[in-house]
């Protein structure tokens, strides 16, 4: 079975789907090989496997981790989603600018964002499952986020009041984080 690049973003961010077997009985899919996915040139080792479940209107984001530096692999496993990616690496020239794209448990799209991206997303069916394959151990002493409203970034969300954690609440906006010096850990 073979997972195809659907599209790239951002110099470094992949949409990926993979090929669907469907009969009377359901479906089967292959989420993940790794001759595929080195040969598409997305890297590994995937050491840690994340699964969040929320209801509709929750935007979780947008968060990144430096120490060790983490990439995800996102899917969603259930109902439907708004998955999103915002380039942070200082020296990029797309700086600033983000990626958004709606998957679902049926379309089996898949969202791949390297280290040097913030990733969230938003929930639109009445409930949905997020999956993700990450690259380093989660560590709270290396990781932060960027306020998922930050006008700087402008991602054009599709919920108007959605249902956030405090955290998200208030994390800094892209200007405050590229004034710290954890940020220079993500150069282009």
């Amino acid at each position: 079975m073979q997972i195809k690049v659907v599209a790239t973003h951002l110099n470094g961010v992949v949409v990926l789907e993979p090929e669907i077997f469907r009969d009377d009985r359901g479906f089967f899919l292959e989420a993940y090989r790794t001759d595929q996915f080195s040969a598409i040139g997305i890297p590994g080792p995937f050491v840690q496997d994340n699964h969040s479940g929320s209801v509709k209107g929750v935007v979780r984001g947008l968060h990144f981790q430096w120490d060790p530096p983490m990439g995800k692999l996102m899917r969603v496993t259930v109902g439907r989603a708004f998955l999103v990616a915002v380039d942070i690496r200082k020296g990029s020239p797309t700086l600033g600018k983000y990626v958004g794209v709606e998957a679902s448990a049926q379309d089996g799209r898949q969202v791949w964002a390297p280290a040097g991206f913030a990733r969230g997303f938003c929930v639109l069916s009445d409930f949905a499952e997020i999956q993700y394959k990450c690259t380093g151990i989660y560590s709270n002493k290396g990781e932060s986020g960027i306020r998922w409203n930050d006008p700087a970034i402008g991602i054009e969300w599709p919920v108007a009041n959605p249902i956030l954690s405090k955290k998200d609440e208030v994390a800094q906006t892209l200007s405050e984080w590229l004034a710290r010096k954890e940020s220079d850990n993500f150069r282009y």
